[in-house]
């Protein structure tokens, strides 16, 4: 079986929220929750952090992940892609003599991804002979009947679907930013964490929040007490 590893991605810069990627979170920095879930999640060989910075490492390492090497310049400015980190990184665990048939993304902040969603997202990768797999979540409101703005007056986009029930129109979904999981050959070769044949995990929107800013952290830190109450009620009830 073909060795796998976790490539958190956890850059030092952030210009709207300093520091973004070890700022605390609801009582740890928030970087350490995706350490936690890939290493309880069980189903990696390595659990690595990507990072320019000796301060996020520092975290890293105590939380139980592997810092072997530091970015390059090449992939620690603000232009690098996420593709261009992954690569990186599998290229130089190949020049170490490691080399990996899976692989999976994930970042730092998102303290919603769980042991359970990566070894189900592992599960599809390999039983699915998919390219990838990633989380979605469903638009809470139908994007069919978006308007724009045009000369200061409202212009539905598409006025066909306007008059549509909501339950009448096709669910659409969106990436929640959480993670990727990929076969690392079909990635090198196409250079998309998203493949053509890629699997989807479709969550709630309780488990999904970008945070860009001081008020989508707020909501971010609300969301996850209430999904941590919710476990702790599931839990009690079970006994």
């Amino acid at each position: 079986m073909g060795k796998t590893i976790a490539i958190i991605t956890a850059r030092g810069g952030s210009k709207r929220i300093p520091k973004k990627n070890i700022r605390d979170f609801c009582g740890k920095p928030i970087l350490s929750y995706s350490i936690e879930a890939a290493l309880k999640s069980g189903v990696f060989d390595e659990v690595m952090v990507s990072t320019d910075s000796e301060e996020i490492a520092e975290i890293a390492r105590k939380e139980g992940a592997a810092v072997p090497f530091f970015r390059s310049e090449k992939t620690a400015n603000d232009f690098a892609t996420t593709t261009d980190v992954l690569l990186e990184v599998i290229e130089e665990y190949k020049q170490r003599g490691m080399e990996f048939e899976y692989g999976c993304c994930i970042y730092p902040t998102a303290p919603f991804v769980t042991p359970e969603k990566l070894k189900t997202a592992m599960s599809l990768l390999k039983n699915q002979e998919a390219d990838s797999v990633m989380p979605i979540v469903q638009y809470s409101f139908p994007p069919q009947r978006g308007v724009e703005v045009e000369e200061g007056l409202i212009k539905v986009k598409w006025p066909e679907y306007y008059q549509m029930r909501s339950q009448d129109l096709s669910p659409i979904y969106h990436d929640v930013g959480q993670f990727y999981c990929f076969r690392a050959d079909r990635f090198i070769a196409s250079k998309k964490v998203v493949g053509e044949h890629c699997v989807p995990i479709i969550v709630s929107d309780l488990e999904v929040q970008d945070i860009d800013n001081e008020e989508d952290w707020k909501i971010a830190e609300m969301k996850y007490k209430l999904m941590q109450s919710e476990k702790e009620q599931e839990y009690a009830d079970k006994r």
